[in-house]
Formats: structure tokens, sequence, C-alpha cells
């Protein structure tokens, strides 16, 4: 059952979206935030658009560096209509979409002597990672754990993800954990 406040951040991301196909201004953030002040507090989200079970969009931030009423505007705009991998989203397939929030925690460094020590110190379905090695980056929610549950297939299409050989996790990049809340419909 989802609070008052998970139930507005949900109906923030859809109204972005709405926005855009409509040209209707439909989020009033100054009332929004006179309910909710916690809508003005820094917050960093991945909104994760999903049609019949399969990814559709997801785009997020790492940190939180604007208040979160506008981290779940942006990322939801850039969701449904910014992320690469996919068309924009279409008026005619948003009845099929759903959408999920994920708010983050502050990402912590993750201090290791090798791949064995690093295995040991993450929770795998707990932990989103973030992986850097130079100016190469890449991210991963907790939840893609469902789909990579081994260890080293999970870094594996991380490395990939950051544009890194697949065998990157043994040439020690840096890496970062967070946790998320998870706010779907």
């Amino acid at each position: 059952m989802l609070s008052k406040l998970e139930k507005v951040i949900i109906d923030i991301a859809k109204k972005a979206i709405l926005e855009k196909f409509t040209g209707k201004k439909l989020i009033d953030k100054e009332e929004l935030i006179q309910k909710y002040p916690e809508l003005k507090e820094p917050g960093a989200v991945f909104v994760t658009l999903n049609k019949n079970n399969n990814l559709r969009g997801c785009i997020g931030s790492i940190e939180a560096h604007r208040p979160l009423i506008d981290d779940i505007i942006h990322n939801a705009r850039a969701a449904a209509f910014g992320d690469p991998r996919f068309n924009n989203v279409q008026p005619d397939e948003w009845p099929e979409i759903t959408v999920e929030v994920s708010i983050l925690s502050k990402p912590e460094y993750v201090e290791n002597e090798s791949v064995e020590d690093l295995k040991k110190k993450l929770v795998p379905f707990k932990d989103g990672v973030i992986l850097v090695k130079g100016f190469n980056r890449a991210v991963f929610l907790p939840q893609v754990w469902e789909q990579l549950p081994d260890f080293f297939m999970f870094f594996k299409h991380l490395c990939r993800k950051a544009g890194l050989e697949d065998d990157c996790i043994w040439s020690h990049p840096d890496i970062y954990r967070f946790r998320v809340k998870i706010i779907e419909e």
C-alpha cells in the first residue's frame, strides 16, 4: 500500500510525461511543495518505464543535485523522451506503460582490496552499484540483480555498459554502492 507521498511521487512522474503529450500544465509545484515539504529537499531518483514487463526507458540521477520534485519531473521526461536506447514513448502506448520511481541513498565508496573482497562487501538485490574507471562510468540499480543474479555476470554487463572490457572488474575500478526506495504503481 502506497503512502500519500508515494502516490504523489508516482503522480508527478506520470503528469510530467502527460504534460509533454498534452501541452497542458498538470503539475502545480508550489501547491505540492506546500503539502509535501519533502519534495523541495535535494533528491536523486531514477524513473523506470516498463511496457508489458519490458524496459521501455530508464533515466536518473546518481546524486542529489536539485529538489526531489524537479528530479522526478526531469527524469520522468528523460526516461520517456530521452533514453537513447529507445524511441520516444508515443501517446497511443501510454496506457500500457507502468512507472517506477527509485529514490537513491547517497552513494558510498566501497573500499576493497580484491574482487573477492568486493564480492563479500556487496549485497546482491539490495545494493545498487556505480562503477568508475577513468572517464568511464556506469550504474545499475539494485533491481538489475534480478536479471543478472551472478556476481561476475552482473559486473560483466556493468563493465560493458561503462564502455570497458567485460572483465574490467579485475583492473580494480572504483566502486560505489547505494540503496533505493522503490515506488511503483
